[in-house]
């Protein structure tokens, strides 16, 4: 007999974290939480193409992380987290019905282990298109909180509550975490002229080299649990989140320049390798041409990336720009824009279906 298959394409996006003030304020051992961070792309596309038919073989995912140049299949409904354990525990939360066979490619804009929260970014996403495959997308908040438990429960990692918010809400916020992990998240609406003003002034710099720090992180983890929640650093990133906070709505730029400084020093106040010896070359060079601030993304470490504010003047910024591209190895500028839209879900059926799991 022969079966009629159906082919439907869903494609998800979701931004990366950048310029996070008040990171490592976000986690289980801080108790409260402040956080001011920008959603920026272009930063993570899904696309899974779905096979609907009779009943499909059980490793019936197939996945291709472009990224990586790797490509492999499983069981959504028995997972064994062997290879890209994050994509597998992604698909297991939401598995497709029985009938249904996934080809999902996945792509990112920039590279992994820089401190953007990319792994959120990629867990968002996939969320997102497998809930749209379902009918039934959550409320990005909602989203947020799944991709905070697949990395949390299902695979027993370390994860801050601030990149799957960015992922999922897009925007810049302010994240205040009343306790771990619960939130409430407030959207920062700054004038245009302020908006315009940051966008062109924000650069983010690769810095190249070794993008794995987590035994450092680790490290710091233990330190800040035997440190406790009211622990000097820790409420003095909270401070800072709160000034960003006002500093960005009242348009002082020069002030939040030296708020994020602040913070990159009290990343380096948790332990020396937190700013790497290539952050501080490219901080120092930005400093030479009258940048206002920068901030070390993410918990940082050895390949953490740079968010930095340049200088006001347009041609100074692009002297800055070329001297930091001259500082050799592979340090180099990655273009992002501030993004104001979160997850995007395009659910493109048969002619003749209505789309649904559409979100703005």
């Amino acid at each position: 007999m022969m079966h009629h298959r159906r082919e439907r394409v869903i494609h998800s996006s979701a931004p990366i974290r950048i310029n996070d003030i008040g990171g490592w304020t976000d986690t289980w051992f801080s108790g409260e939480g402040k956080v001011v961070n920008m959603s920026a792309r272009p930063g993570v596309k899904v696309r899974i193409r779905v096979t609907e038919g009779p009943p499909a073989a059980a490793n019936r995912v197939s996945m291709h992380a472009v990224n990586y140049r790797e490509t492999f299949s499983f069981d959504p409904n028995n997972p064994d987290f062997t290879v890209h354990p994050l994509l597998q525990a992604a698909v297991a939360a939401c598995p497709p019905a029985g009938d249904r066979s996934l080809d999902i490619t996945i792509q990112s804009a920039v590279p992994a282990g820089i401190s953007t929260g990319t792994s959120a970014s990629v867990c968002v996403a996939l969320l997102g298109a497998l809930f749209s495959l379902r009918g039934d997308v959550p409320p990005p908040e909602n989203i947020a909180r799944m991709a905070h438990r697949v990395e949390t429960e299902k695979l027993g990692w370390q994860s801050g509550i601030q990149d799957q918010i960015s992922a999922a809400c897009g925007g810049i916020r302010f994240i205040h975490m009343p306790s771990y992990p619960e939130f409430r998240t407030e959207i920062l609406l700054l004038s245009e002229n302020t908006r315009m003003e940051l966008e062109n002034r924000l650069c983010l710099i690769d810095p190249g080299g070794s993008h794995s720090s987590t035994a450092l992180h680790e490290q710091v983890i233990r330190f800040l649990e035997k440190k406790g929640t009211g622990f000097r650093i820790l409420r003095q990133l909270r401070d800072l989140a709160d000034r960003a906070h006002l500093a960005l709505l009242d348009g002082d730029l020069s002030d939040f320049g030296s708020i994020m400084s602040s913070n990159t020093e009290l990343q380096r106040a948790l332990h020396t390798d937190l700013i790497s010896p290539e952050a501080d070359r490219i901080i120092e060079t930005a400093r030479s041409f009258g940048a206002a601030g920068w901030k070390v993304n993410g918990a940082g470490g050895r390949g953490g990336s740079l968010t930095i504010l340049g200088p006001g003047d347009p041609e100074r910024r692009q002297r800055m720009k070329k001297a930091l591209a001259d500082l050799g190895g592979d340090i180099r500028e990655l273009p992002v824009f501030l993004d104001d839209r979160g997850l995007v879900i395009d659910d493109i059926r048969e002619p003749g279906q209505e789309p649904v799991g559409h979100s703005e």
